[in-house]
């Protein structure tokens, strides 16, 4: 099972701050709280709280932050101890600089094996194993202590659509050795959304059941929409008569096509807004307008890329339009003091 990253649960890097830490969580805890997410979301939103809320907790302890720079989950274990940690890790060092170094007891673990030591590190399936990794499965000294098995949690990631991420649909997840799975992305997606499958994650011998599969979503960029919390952007290209005179133009929404009227008299880089053609707040299931947000379109002039005797007499004829005003006029050339 991958295990999570705490600072990419938070959307930090390793070297943030306490400040921004907390300005992190406060930003997803507010995104994520089941409060603002309910019906069928309210469950993922309370799983995604508490991983958020966990990370929280261990970045902004110094002892905890400190073990989990160091060590990772492992580190933050009950009963974990750093100082054996670290032996071991020598250990490991030099047997691989060494080959036939010689086990791991009591020159380097105060009288325990490996096993017993990785048993008290990391809890007492730590030792499942290491016959194949460390050694002969008859060797005395890997001797497998009696295991309690419990369902594994997995974790994934998944490539989606933009529009499938926006509008919701349901995909097909091919996992090696495994049937398909069908998973349900809902509207609204954004990037980094976990999303559980129950009982879809790893069985082990003994344990009855299996465990869930997280499946962490990762949304590929569209070529024209940007999406900014449930807002949607893009860039118009527009000619300068449609700019000058107005018109009306065909583009894509996430509805589908749909008109919109250019003003006459518009400006490069004018904005139009599209009131209620964004996303969907994530979880919502009606069409009510006000559960999404806004299309916003910025207006890009485009010039004609080939000349003309025509076009330069037509330019010529413009830059009478502008009179004597200087377009730059106002502009501050010189810092004041």
């Amino acid at each position: 099972m991958t295990k999570p990253d705490l600072y990419a649960v938070l959307g930090v890097g390793r070297g943030a701050s306490a400040d921004e830490i907390k300005q992190a969580y406060r930003k997803l805890a507010l995104e994520h709280h089941p409060d603002v997410n309910p019906g069928d979301a309210e469950a993922e939103a309370e799983e995604r709280f508490k991983e958020i809320s966990a990370a929280k907790e261990v970045l902004l302890s110094v002892e905890k932050r400190k073990l989990y720079d160091e060590f990772g989950m492992d580190g933050l274990a009950p009963g974990f101890d750093a100082s054996q940690a670290r032996a071991y890790d020598e250990w490991t060092q030099r047997a691989e600089q060494s080959p036939g170094f010689g086990s791991f007891d009591s020159a380097s673990a105060g009288g325990q094996g490996i096993e017993d030591l990785l048993s008290q590190l990391f809890g007492a399936q730590a030792g499942h194993g290491l016959g194949d990794e460390f050694g002969s499965a008859h060797d005395p000294r890997f001797r497998r202590r009696p295991e309690t098995h419990r369902p594994a949690d997995a974790e994934t990631e998944l490539e989606v659509d933009f529009t499938d991420a926006i509008s919701g649909s349901d995909v097909q997840m091919r996992i090696e050795g495994r049937e398909p799975l069908r998973v349900t992305i809902p509207r609204g997606t954004r990037d980094g959304t976990r999303i559980r499958l129950k009982g879809q994650g790893i069985h082990l011998a003994g344990a009855g059941k299996a465990g869930d599969l997280y499946i962490r979503l990762k949304v590929r960029p569209h070529p024209f929409f940007r999406r900014d919390g449930d807002d949607l952007h893009a860039d118009l290209p527009v000619t300068i008569p449609e700019l000058v005179l107005g018109a009306e133009i065909e583009i894509p929404t996430p509805d589908g096509k749909t008109t919109v009227k250019i003003p006459p008299h518009s400006t490069n880089d004018q904005t139009l807004r599209l009131a209620g053609l964004g996303v969907f707040r994530l979880g919502a299931k009606g069409k009510n307008k006000s559960d999404r947000g806004h299309l916003f379109l910025h207006l890009k002039a485009l010039l004609p890329t080939e000349g003309s005797p025509e076009l330069e007499d037509l330019v010529r004829k413009l830059e009478d339009a502008y009179g004597d005003k200087d377009p730059r006029a106002g502009i501050q050339w010189e810092s004041r003091k």
